[in-house]
């Protein structure tokens, strides 16, 4: 075994053998804070999707590209900035993404039109496309084998309050106008502002130092990860146990090649297909909730309170997902909840009544989180170190593009087949995705990533 890959396995190895300590917590908040602003972007649309209509008196195409316009950005992101994370380091690529963001999510506050709304949003998606793939490539070369899946889990609920924040913070604001200032536009600009302020509390993170032992500084993966072993020592009043563990790859530049060829090959497709179709049904719902329930004549501050309601299941889907994610094999969590998630879907499009709206939303979104927590944690852990994030962002592009797109056809489906149809055509493709995780989906839950990423 040469040096290098004997100094980086001691990297990945003590990392592993670290318990779980208060440095562990703080990186996580901090981590999620800035997640909570990309998933405020993600919702933000959709839920003012109604009131955006009225403003700037659009509908079909115009308002379909006033939807996607983040998405497309966000493909394109998640393609072009993830890989920045396996380039430059985690922490570079997370502050690139957090600065876009702020700016172009401000400028869209101040927009005088629909084409400035639209390319401030598209711009504001770039930095928002790699968000996700960057924080979760660090979670993974952080968070010890056994518990990174609940560690994870517990991250994404604090961010993913954003989607009851932003539903309420819409059905109180919209209507108003503070300060003479339409009440939309407060409702972007602190997002914009919010985000300033988690990017000023990721100043002081680590580097990733699985990240740092992949491209050869493993003097300073050395350092920091003697720094945390300090730490636990104080926490535990112990030196950390080291265990045994496989050696990773010398340091090698990403490419498509490195993620096309086997063993990553089959997983690389069933991942990019499996969040091309998920993204349909959870990016869907946040588009088309609003816009379904005026289909069915409720007034728009009806369906900003409907909407607002059914979003809580984000966070408590999110928490639901704690106890589960390192208990049960996640190869099954996600295929299950996949599959629920397409049957609820269904159910909230055939719902008349306002109490079988709510519960039916409300259900559905709890679970698209257990499916999200899931997703994320079992998409990320199956590459090794040196693609991960490049390989994790080509997999979430293509599920921006999907998101994208899905505007496009999702709202004309509405307008030409009605919300019942609509939710059940979706129940049907992800059905299918659910059958093809089951039968080539591979098992990740206990493993350390080294172990995951030289399997067959």
């Amino acid at each position: 075994m040469d040096t290098f890959t004997a100094a980086a396995r001691g990297i990945g190895q003590r990392l592993d053998a670290l318990p779980v300590s208060s440095f562990h917590y703080k990186i996580i908040l901090v981590l999620a804070a800035g997640t909570f602003f990309e998933l405020y972007e993600v919702f933000l649309t959709g839920i003012l999707s109604t009131t955006l209509k009225a403003e700037f008196k659009v509908a079909g195409p115009a308002l379909s590209l006033i939807l996607a316009s983040s998405l497309i950005g966000a493909f394109l992101g998640a393609a072009l900035v993830a890989p920045l994370a396996d380039r430059i380091g985690r922490r570079n690529a997370f502050m690139v993404t957090v600065a876009t963001y702020s700016v172009f999510t401000l400028v869209a506050a101040f927009s005088p039109n629909e084409t400035v709304l639209v390319i401030a949003r598209f711009l504001a998606g770039v930095g928002m496309g790699g968000e996700i793939p960057v924080v979760s490539a660090f979670f993974v070369d952080l968070l010890p084998p056994k518990q990174r899946g609940r560690l994870t889990a517990i991250a994404f609920t604090v961010a993913y309050t954003a989607a009851p924040v932003v539903g309420f913070l819409s059905f109180t604001l919209a209507p108003a106008s503070p300060l003479g200032v339409a009440g939309w536009r407060w409702v972007f600009a602190l997002g914009a502002l919010g985000a300033v302020a988690a990017a000023l509390m990721r100043r002081g993170l680590p580097e990733s130092p699985r990240w740092l032992a992949s491209v050869g500084r493993i003097d300073e993966a050395d350092r920091i990860v003697a720094d945390f072993e300090r730490q636990a020592r104080v926490a535990q009043g112990r030196p950390p146990v080291q265990t045994d563990a496989p050696s990773v790859p010398a340091p090698a530049r990403a490419d498509l090649k490195s993620v096309v060829r086997p063993p990553f090959r089959r997983r690389f497709l069933l991942l990019s297909a499996s969040w091309g179709v998920v993204v349909i049904g959870w990016s869907g719902f946040g588009t088309l909730a609003a816009l379904s329930l005026e289909s069915r004549g409720f007034a728009t501050t009806g369906t900003l309170l409907f909407v607002s309601l059914t979003f809580l299941g984000y966070p408590l889907g999110s928490l639901l997902s704690i106890p589960l994610l390192d208990r049960f094999e996640r190869k099954w969590i996600v295929a299950v909840s996949i599959a629920v998630m397409g049957a609820l879907g269904a159910s909230f499009g055939l719902s008349t009544s306002s109490v079988g709206i709510v519960v039916a939303g409300f259900t559905y979104t709890l679970v698209s989180n257990v499916l999200s927590n899931a997703l994320n944690a079992y998409t990320f852990e199956q590459f090794p170190t040196n693609i991960r994030a490049s390989a994790c962002g080509w997999i979430f592009s293509l599920g921006r593009l999907s998101a994208a797109l899905s505007p496009f056809y999702l709202v004309a489906a509405l307008s030409a087949w009605g919300p019942s149809a609509t939710f059940i055509g979706i129940a049907c493709v992800m059905a299918l995705i659910s059958a093809g995780v089951v039968a080539f989906g591979i098992r990740t839950t206990g493993y350390s990533v080294e172990k995951i990423t030289r399997s067959t």
